[in-house]
């Protein structure tokens, strides 16, 4: 059991990282609620991931105490949050997509939360979505299938209720809010970049808790999430990186035979699946792209 009672009278420094893509209009947003309402000592840091226009200049303009760094190319989530842990200064960071924001003052509940107990390596707090009526997005992880790799998302698109104030142990973390220790970090690595967008904080989740921390439900702070803005729901560019890194993180993380039977199920039961569901709707490009997702993983693995 985690101890539920906060050290109040510890001082930490956080290190707030977010990562821009095309998105400078969410950035700012995310950047006047971070300024109207957290109280925390903090650095702020902005990593304008390959957009097609230098937003970094932008950003910097309209918030000169902001840290900005620019790269001229776009290195995927991982590799954006590894750009801000490199020169991050706080004990913790605190990673937080630019199409959130936050509504109160309650950063340091989650850092009070985290620094509670040594065995806590990272936590997520309670995230709904932005949009009424603000339901949950995530309170929690269930735990991951080895087999067929699935798992739900717990509250999902529920209304919040008091079960969901339940601070807790959960399996993997929620890469649109989650705060690390930057010990646990310095130990681990960053982010892994091979997945270049999704499932890198779920392998990255698997590290810290091989490493023996334990991963955090903390509903004592809300996040709220815009979902998907860069991306798009159900494009093509999302259904190939779901595909290859699925299997990708099936090949990384599960042990033994169930590796295999894993990969085996996703690429003649899972995919099938949606490959008839999209071909059936007609969006051809969507059922491409599985094929396309699958083939790529065996390439990068070299099969």
């Amino acid at each position: 059991m985690i101890n539920k009672e906060f050290n109040l009278n510890v001082n930490h420094y956080v290190s707030i990282v977010t990562v821009n893509y095309n998105g400078l209009k969410d950035t700012l947003l995310l950047l006047e609620s971070l300024k109207q309402y957290n109280t925390y000592p903090s650095e702020i840091i902005v990593v304008d991931n390959g957009s097609k226009v230098n937003e970094a200049k932008k950003i910097k303009e309209t918030y000169p105490e902001i840290i900005c760094i620019r790269s001229d190319k776009n290195l995927g989530f991982a590799g954006g949050n590894n750009l801000g842990i490199k020169i991050a200064k706080g004990d913790a960071i605190f990673f937080i997509n630019n199409d959130a924001e936050i509504l109160d003052d309650g950063i340091h509940k989650m850092i009070d939360s985290l620094f509670s107990n040594d065995e806590i390596g990272a936590l997520s707090p309670k995230i709904k979505f932005f949009h009424p009526p603000q339901n949950i997005q995530f309170a929690g992880y269930t735990k991951m299938s080895k087999v067929t790799m699935r798992n739900f998302l717990i509250g999902f698109e529920q209304q919040d209720q008091e079960k969901y104030n339940n601070r807790k142990e959960t399996y993997f973390l929620h890469g649109a809010a989650m705060i690390v220790k930057k010990k646990v970090i310095d130990l681990i690595g960053g982010m892994p970049e091979i997945y270049f967008l999704y499932y890198e904080e779920l392998d990255w989740c698997q590290k810290i808790r091989s490493a023996g921390y334990k991963l955090i439900y903390e509903p004592g702070f809300t996040v709220y999430h815009k979902e998907s803005q860069s991306t798009g729901q159900n494009s093509p560019f999302k259904t190939y990186y779901l595909v290859r890194n699925r299997l990708l993180y099936a090949f990384r993380n599960i042990k033994g035979g169930n590796k295999y039977i894993s990969i085996l199920y996703q690429m003649l039961i899972a995919s099938p699946v949606h490959f008839i569901k999209f071909s059936i709707k007609g969006n051809f490009k969507n059922a491409y792209s599985i094929i396309k997702g699958t083939i790529s993983f065996f390439v990068m693995n070299k099969y």
